[in-house]
């Protein structure tokens, strides 16, 4: 019969998980093994159970609690609130995108004012308020935020 089964090893080598992960989901009660050898403590998972962890995987890589995947894998979760669950992590993702592509742009616009003609030469002449309104003009995207947190700075 074990000649059927993984063992644990196998199967976090197979996924490229650690062992210890594994055991957290045992211990979670997400996946469990089909047989514990008595003698050596030796964890065995059959076909069914490599099928499961490589959903929690998947669901986990997705951004879903180690909670929300054990209601999933054990039907607790019906078709109607899994298909919003996915949902909102589909927005969760959506918005994580946006962010990613805002921060690029600015990323693109500090680029562009520190790679333009810039008179660094005279800055060793300015006081130190000017260096500064001259860092934030080069290097702040956002004038009014940079402002703002400038004058906290200034007033604190």
């Amino acid at each position: 019969m074990k000649k059927d089964l993984m063992m644990i090893g196998e199967i976090a080598d197979f996924f490229g998980v650690s062992r210890k992960a594994i055991r957290l989901y045992e211990k979670k009660g997400i996946i469990k093994p089909v047989e514990v050898d008595t003698q050596n403590g030796y964890r065995y998972y059959s076909a069914a159970q490599v099928q499961q962890l490589n959903a929690l995987l998947e669901l986990k890589a997705l951004g879903f609690s180690l909670e929300e995947i054990k209601s999933v894998l054990e039907g607790e979760t019906d078709g109607e609130e899994l298909l919003e669950a996915l949902a909102r992590k589909r927005q969760a993702w959506q918005e994580v995108i946006e962010t990613a592509k805002y921060k690029s742009e600015c990323l693109e616009r500090i680029l562009n004012n520190l790679c333009g003609p810039q008179d660094w030469e005279d800055a060793a002449g300015l006081t130190e308020d000017q260096r500064a309104w001259r860092l934030v003009k080069m290097v702040c995207v956002e004038d009014v935020r940079a402002q703002k947190t400038l004058s906290e700075a200034l007033w604190l």
